[in-house]
């Protein structure tokens, strides 16, 4: 299992807490089983615009997708601590702010930052193919 470093010397003791390396197939967008089916969601120019936060429902799954600097991630788009959409919470960096409790969790790894959310968001696989924008929602 390969792991990914996603820590960088720039980054502050608050950041580098929400982004400790993790296995592969824990990161946001990693692809962990090929039969489950992709789902297309937009657009990449209408899903975004001028947003870097999206919301939208799959397999009766409420799913954010978040934009940061041209990436995207998917995860579980209900806060683990309140029942409020990640998606409509302040994004800035990879850190995603909820909007009910101001909680932070990493859009990188579903990682809880800062309370009162304690547990992880589940992270979904996402990928831009031919402009469009599709989500695999992992178990």
């Amino acid at each position: 299992m390969k792991i990914i470093p996603i820590m960088s010397a720039a980054m502050t003791d608050h950041e580098a807490d929400c982004a400790t390396p993790v296995t592969e197939d824990a990161v946001c967008g990693a692809a962990i089983d090929g039969d489950r089916p992709w789902h297309d969601i937009g657009l990449y120019d209408s899903v975004f615009g001028a947003q870097d936060c999206h919301g939208t429902t799959l397999e009766g799954i409420k799913v954010g997708v978040f934009r940061v600097a041209g990436d995207l991630f998917a995860l579980d788009d209900i806060c683990t601590h309140g029942a409020a959409l990640l998606s409509d919470g302040f994004l800035e960096g990879h850190e995603v702010e909820c909007p009910l409790h101001a909680g932070l969790v990493d859009v990188r790894t579903g990682k809880p930052c800062s309370s009162p959310i304690t547990r992880a968001a589940r992270c979904h696989d996402v990928r831009v193919e031919d402009g469009r924008i599709y989500v695999r929602i992992n178990p």
